[in-house]
């Protein structure tokens, strides 16, 4: 291969990584866009059940302000009729007791009557969060659920819990580090955004009303052919 070829293909090479690098720097900056939007609006409305997901727990069981913000929300909505019970989502992380078990400490001393309140203590993820919280929730016979998470959380967590067949309503607690805090913001906004990207099935999730309507639509003669 002559001189001239070699510069040849290893211009068209960086024009390539070029055009590459900035097909993936709009997808993830536009999704991180629509996942802050998403985040920052309230869209609770009445449900079965409210999940709050969970967050660290401090040394001596004391919760940290994500923690404490979230199931300041969640008691916000319940006082206001939005659902029966809250289903508060969290393991053991670095410091005992279990997520769950300090959100519904606090959720009691904010007035939330203890038996309104369940706990899903097997999680460390998101993912496990719906999962582990699904099969509560199928027990109880709920369908439609609001989350409650920190604004950038929230999308992802919409679209986990519409994997495990639930309508999903979410609500933000605003009043979080994370969020306040413009580079904070910034920062895990762009991460969920990257988390998104690499896990299509979850961002595509849909909703099951949306799905059983398609799924409705095929079946009906009157719509073939239009």
């Amino acid at each position: 291969m002559g001189l001239s070829a070699l510069k040849i293909r290893s211009v068209t090479l960086r024009r390539l990584f070029v055009a590459v690098v900035g097909v993936l720097t709009c997808g993830v900056f536009g999704l991180a866009w629509r996942v802050d939007r998403f985040g920052q609006n309230e869209r609770a409305m009445p449900a079965d059940a409210v999940v709050v997901l969970g967050a660290r727990v401090l040394k001596g069981g004391v919760p940290s302000g994500a923690l404490y913000a979230r199931v300041e929300k969640a008691a916000e909505l319940y006082r206001r009729g939005i659902a029966p019970r809250l289903v508060f989502s969290g393991g053991v992380g670095d410091n005992p007791p279990s997520e769950a078990q300090v959100m519904r400490s606090v959720a009691v001393q904010l007035g939330v009557p203890a038996e309104a309140c369940l706990l899903e203590e097997q999680s460390h993820s998101t993912e496990q969060n719906s999962r582990y919280s699904a099969e509560l929730l199928r027990s109880l016979g709920a369908r439609r659920v609001v989350v409650v998470s920190d604004p950038y959380h929230l999308l992802r967590a919409r679209q986990y819990f519409r994997l495990q067949g639930f309508e999903v309503a979410t609500s933000p607690a605003l009043l979080t580090d994370r969020n306040l805090d413009a580079w904070e913001r910034f920062y895990w906004t762009v991460r969920e955004s990257l988390a998104l990207l690499l896990h299509p099935r979850v961002l595509l999730a849909r909703s099951p009303a949306t799905l059983a309507s398609a799924a409705g639509e095929a079946l009906d003669p009157t719509t073939r052919g239009s």
